[in-house]
């Protein structure tokens, strides 16, 4: 007798040779399984070496049996839930905007506008999560562009966190540490 998972002595004559594209199915299904949880880590690798030593589709189809694939009904469902999710955060994001602070974008000038606790920046932000030399704006090429100075809370751009440089515009949501505003041009 054979576990679910052996390969049979004398497999059926009738099973068909596997293809790449079959394989690549296999490994894709048990990858996502393992990535949802629904594999342990031991069971995600005992199943992917067996997928690449499988000969035939039959023996994947033992594989990822328990695997399947949810149903166009399940995925439209979820698929509505993610949408509807993403337009109330995309809603809640819009009003805050509203709520914010407004900072004017400066008149353009010879240098950046320096941003930070220190007395001596443009722009003097006293909050214990923004840094020193927090970061600067910056007029270039006709177009703002915002730079984290190596802030310690970092400075994001509508909620998400500056790596180096990004262009803002009015209306955008920055925030440095703690504190945010919405970017204005009056």
């Amino acid at each position: 007798m054979t576990t679910p998972f052996e390969i049979p002595a004398n497999p059926p004559v009738a099973a068909q040779r596997l293809t790449d594209a079959e394989r690549d199915h296999a490994l894709a299904v048990l990858r996502e399984g393992a990535a949802q949880g629904r594999l342990s880590h031991d069971t995600f690798l005992f199943r992917m070496e067996r997928a690449l030593a499988a000969r035939r589709s039959d023996e994947l189809a033992l594989l990822t049996a328990d695997l399947a694939t949810e149903s166009t009904w399940t995925r439209r469902v979820v698929g509505a839930v993610e949408k509807m999710s993403a337009f109330t955060a995309k809603l809640g994001r819009a009003w805050q905007a509203e709520r914010l602070p407004k900072l004017l974008l400066p008149a353009p000038g010879p240098h950046p506008l320096r941003i930070g606790r220190d007395p001596v920046n443009g722009l003097r932000l006293s909050h214990e999560t923004v840094s020193r030399l927090h970061a600067e704006l910056s007029l270039q090429g006709g177009l703002w562009v915002l730079r984290d100075l190596g802030s310690t809370n970092g400075t994001t751009v509508n909620g998400r966190r500056v790596v180096g440089a990004v262009v803002v515009r009015a209306g955008d949501m920055v925030g440095f540490g703690q504190m945010a505003f919405r970017l204005s041009v009056n």
